[in-house]
């Protein structure tokens, strides 16, 4: 049976229309829509927005926020994280990647590009919280050869179990990072994406001393290394990316790798705040946004994401027209969607319905002179009233099925890690 979803009367592109939703696709938008939905949202009051696409997650480190505070990144991973992680078990992911599709939904982001363990537990709690996903197998050997039978053969029976997933959810490959998985691996793991049409996530010059390391091991920058063992294409989704100098970036352009900016970790940890926008944009290399996991961000907001994106680039580059407004709101919705080769991040007809609905009637849009500066630096989360995924209503009046439910369990479970 057809679903349908008829938005009355809610602001869009700065006048009121109707947005007719059938199954999951935006039908129709124009004035007076006359149409017997099986929904119908009154918008007054209310603006229509694409759902944001948060491009880099590790989505159950919900778990972890607020663990190893304080800490430079390679100590945080080897002393903190990494240790953590190996108690681990599927109802801690399935709980932990729950929570985290419930922050999202509540902030309004409708798809989310993930990086992490126990695959199954967590394309099973995306698939149960209706949110869309790009969920990768991750290979991190840290060097170790006697790692790469079980690696390769856990990949291959991963990618076997995701043609059983639904629509919502992507198999994909994710590499930790150049330093912390072995050339063969490196190799092995983009050749297997590559002969079965899947996209890449890798982590890529976070820090100055990865570069620096890579330089004294390899000769060259993470990106030149990785351009030299032909693992750099346009199915690479390269977060963070911040220690790029201008031939980086060249062959970045040159090979079509989309970049994650992910301002909040990046500050966080110190790895740095000079992310490089403009030379990238320049170059037609295709930058979105990324909140990062909780343990290293603590939150999952793509709103105040957007608001330190922003702020940092006007000031570390002492111009207030750095970082228009619409470019901005591109970055966190529309450039994702690209990115991912996946229809959703606009308001048009025929695309994706992964929808939000801001609701304006507050302090923060008052006066509403500018929709998008409120949005972004005026407002937070809490404006999100409703979010459509799929053309299914996963929030409405910022109520979302099954709250209790994961905040409870995930109090009772997250001891099992400290």
């Amino acid at each position: 049976m057809t679903n349908s979803i008829l938005i009355k009367g809610v602001a869009l592109d700065e006048r009121c229309q109707d947005v007719l939703i059938v199954d999951n696709v935006i039908e129709k938008i124009g004035d007076s829509i006359v149409f017997e939905a099986h929904k119908v949202i009154d918008g007054s009051g209310k603006t229509l927005i694409p759902g944001f696409v948060n491009m880099h997650t590790h989505a159950a480190m919900t778990l972890m926020r607020g663990i190893g505070e304080d800490m430079h990144l390679k100590e945080w991973l080897y002393k903190k994280i990494w240790p953590i992680e190996k108690k681990l078990d599927d109802e801690l992911v399935y709980w932990g990647t729950k929570l985290a599709a419930l922050e999202m939904i509540k902030s309004g982001t409708t798809c989310f590009n993930d990086q992490y363990w126990n695959l199954d537990a967590a394309v099973k709690a995306s698939a149960e919280m209706g949110i869309r996903s790009v969920q990768p197998f991750v290979i991190l050997d840290l060097g170790d050869k006697s790692k790469w039978s079980k690696i390769k053969e856990e990949c291959y029976s991963a990618w076997e179990r995701s043609k059983l997933w639904g629509p919502r959810n992507r198999f994909a490959i994710g590499i930790h990072s150049p330093y912390s998985v072995s050339e063969e691996m490196l190799v092995w793991g983009t050749n297997f994406a590559r002969e079965r049409g899947l996209l890449v996530h890798i982590h890529v010059s976070e820090t100055e001393g990865e570069n620096r390391d890579s330089v004294d091991l390899h000769g060259v920058s993470p990106t030149k290394y990785l351009d030299r063992v032909g693992v750099l294409g346009p199915d690479i989704i390269a977060a963070h990316c911040l220690w790029m100098d201008d031939e980086d970036i060249e062959i970045f352009s040159k090979r079509d790798v989309k970049v994650v900016h992910n301002i909040n970790s990046n500050l966080k940890i110190a790895s740095g705040y000079r992310f490089r926008y403009n030379e990238f944009r320049d170059a037609g290399v295709t930058v979105t946004l990324g909140t990062d996991g909780c343990a290293s961000s603590n939150n999952l907001d793509m709103i105040e994401t957007m608001k330190t994106t922003a702020l940092v680039q006007k000031a570390w580059r002492e111009d207030p027209t750095a970082m228009p407004l619409d470019e901005l709101l591109n970055l966190a919705t529309k450039n994702g969607g690209l990115a991912l080769g996946i229809n959703c991040g606009e308001v048009k007809e025929g695309y994706l319905a992964d929808l939000s609905i801001i609701d304006t009637n507050s302090i923060a849009f008052t006066p509403n002179i500018n929709f998008k500066a409120n949005l972004v630096y005026s407002a937070n989360s809490s404006c999100v009233d409703t979010v459509i995924c799929d053309g299914k209503v996963l929030m409405e009046g910022r109520r979302v099925d099954g709250e209790r439910e994961i905040l409870d369990n995930v109090n009772r479970l997250y001891k099992k890690l400290l």
